[in-house]
């Protein structure tokens, strides 16, 4: 259930109510406006994840208007914006208040959470999806990987150790790979996969910069869809509106183009901070004498 509100915002003639919630049956409905877009913060709703998030929710004349979420643990901490721009702001704002953010957005979100954070810029990302009507797989040898592959598999993410994906994201998710010589040169995984919302994302693409334009990223993501389109109704995955190739990739595979979305790293305003770069500012502008 959702807390007593802890903030308001009034914007003109609006009243909006800010709190925090663990209301898992109205975040989903509200979540499932657009499936597709929400796909990660639904299947964080899982037991497995629901202990990892903060979630912050407003209303406006008893309507959930915006829902704000927090994943924990992570630097910087995703954070992923859904509904009414100044509701998600007073959210922000208000409520769920992690310092520096991977912020998922819309374009529409971004001024005014620009008055809470300071947004870096960067390209468009695009959601793309598929199900089993439209998915066409690709032949060739992508191998599941184990669990006491995880060294291998962080090698190859340029890591080195075994710490940051740890054994347990294999053995709960679905990774593939590719091997040459007996080294594994490309691989894709999940990030999150829900059994009860028949849901899943794709991620964690990676071939080594020795063995690119051989078709193994689309081979791997391929073998990934290919096994979680077993048990989940659709597929997403994300990527950069700026990478051709890899759009194309994912097209032949039968994903389509769902919505855009930006994604960027963002630091929250203070007092103190804004302060010091507005006499920054005034310090390094032109000098003008006044008459």
């Amino acid at each position: 259930m959702a807390t007593a509100a802890q903030g308001a915002t009034h914007t003109g003639e609006r009243a909006i109510e800010v709190s925090s919630t663990r209301d898992r049956q109205m975040l989903r409905a509200f979540l499932e406006h657009d499936r597709l877009r929400a796909a990660y913060a639904i299947c964080d709703l899982d037991e497995k994840e629901f202990g990892r998030t903060r979630w912050g929710v407003a209303v406006e004349e008893g309507q959930t208007i915006a829902v704000v979420l927090e994943y924990t643990g992570l630097t910087p901490q995703p954070l992923f914006v859904m509904g009414d721009p100044v509701g998600v702001a007073a959210i922000a704002r208000d409520v769920v208040r992690p310092r520096l953010v991977y912020l998922a957005a819309e374009e529409s979100h971004l001024p005014e959470l620009e008055k809470v954070y300071r947004i870096e810029t960067g390209p468009p990302m695009i959601r793309m999806w598929v199900d089993r009507a439209s998915f066409r797989p690709v032949t060739g040898l992508a191998l599941r990987l184990l669990p006491a592959e995880i060294g291998d598999l962080n090698r190859l993410y340029g890591l080195g150790f075994t710490s940051w994906l740890p054994a347990e994201a294999i053995t709960s998710g679905v990774y593939y790979g590719v091997r040459s010589g007996g080294k594994l040169v490309a691989a894709a995984g999940t990030h999150v996969v829900s059994h009860s919302a028949r849901l899943a994302a794709v991620g964690n693409v990676m071939t080594h910069p020795d063995h690119r334009r051989r078709g193994y990223a689309q081979l791997t993501t391929g073998a990934v869809t290919q096994e979680l389109l077993r048990t989940c109704d659709q597929v997403v995955l994300n990527v950069r509106s700026d990478n051709p190739p890899a759009i194309a990739a994912y097209r032949a595979l039968g994903y389509r183009e769902h919505c855009t979305f930006e994604e960027r790293l963002a630091r929250r305003r203070g007092a103190a901070w804004d302060s010091i770069v507005s006499q920054l500012r005034s310090l390094l502008s032109p000098h003008r004498e006044t008459h």
